[in-house]
């Protein structure tokens, strides 16, 4: 790659334009400095004391109204074509619906398994259909050089296609809130045949009967943007330690103390604005769950010691 920290052909569509235009930049700069200087020496008033009476001259003024003009042009070909390049999706490419919400982002695979970073396979093109869950988000891949915005009510889509094995951050490029900076995951580049045992073994996971465990809902419902399981503070209280603890909460703008039992925990899931722990923002979304679902994820949150 032309760059350092580029990759895939997304990356080497959009360092060609890139570069097109710097070196045009730098010459051009280079010539003006040039020419500034030289006529202030060249013109200067001790070698040229009477001034002289310059008519202009038409060959000039052409000159440098249609070389500019071309210039111009040949830069929108190249981004015009390169934007082209970025927006046809290749046939055959693997689908993945991109699903972003406050703060973390989770993507879904056409069999159904679902996981909070990026798996594909290099060599292979691939397309991200994109969906907000709340606000306006930006997904930014900056080593393929992508970035797309999801809106809430309607789907967004782009395609890169990995030359190379890796580990790349992905973030999200549109202020959404107090964890925007957090909002951070990964795209994992696998030879072919490791993305297949992992594809795979993600498809007999969710074949399998039964809700998820807990720890697979915590990362699914991205509860874990805002609630570590650490002991680390974020937007809300941890969820190490969280069982039996007493804590301050403000119910309809009353302080109470409360212990923090199954009951409290549920109530706390289902109807997140309810009771807010003092310290702390309202801004918990409410959550779809089963019965299950809340049961198990419940049941993850009791044992974190």
């Amino acid at each position: 790659m032309i760059f350092s920290g580029s990759t895939g052909l997304s990356g080497r569509a959009v360092d060609n334009v890139f570069l097109y235009i710097l070196i045009i930049c730098v010459f051009l700069l280079g010539l003006i400095t040039f020419l500034m200087v030289y006529f202030v020496i060249r013109y200067r008033r001790a070698k040229h004391p009477k001034p002289a009476d310059i008519e202009g001259s038409t060959w000039l003024e052409i000159t440098w109204t249609v070389i500019p003009t071309l210039i111009v042009l040949t830069m929108f070909y190249y981004g015009l074509t390169g934007f082209q390049f970025l927006r046809k999706v290749p046939v055959g490419s693997m689908v993945v619906r991109v699903f972003a919400r406050q703060w973390s982002w989770l993507f879904q695979y056409e069999n159904g398994a679902k996981d909070s970073e990026l798996r594909v396979p290099v060599g292979r093109p691939v397309k991200l259909i994109l969906l907000s869950q709340d606000v306006i988000h930006g997904f930014y891949a900056p080593a393929f050089r992508i970035k797309q915005d999801a809106v809430p009510g309607m789907e967004t889509y782009l395609w890169f296609q990995p030359t190379q094995t890796g580990t790349f951050d992905v973030m999200c490029s549109q202020y959404c809130g107090l964890e925007h900076s957090h909002m951070l995951t990964k795209i994992v580049v696998l030879p072919e045949e490791d993305f297949m045992k992992w594809y795979q073994g993600k498809k007999e996971e969710v074949t399998l009967k039964g809700p998820p465990p807990g720890s697979k809902l915590h990362e699914e419902k991205g509860c874990f943007a805002c609630h570590s399981t650490d002991g680390t503070p974020r937007v809300g209280p941890t969820f190490k330690g969280l069982f039996g603890k007493t804590e301050v909460v403000l119910t309809a703008g009353k302080e109470r103390t409360i212990v923090a039992d199954e009951g409290f925990i549920r109530k706390h899931i289902t109807e997140p604005n309810a009771d807010i722990v003092k310290g702390y923002p309202p801004v918990m979304p409410k959550v779809s769950l089963t019965e299950e679902e809340l049961t198990a994820l419940v049941e993850f949150i009791k044992n974190l010691k």
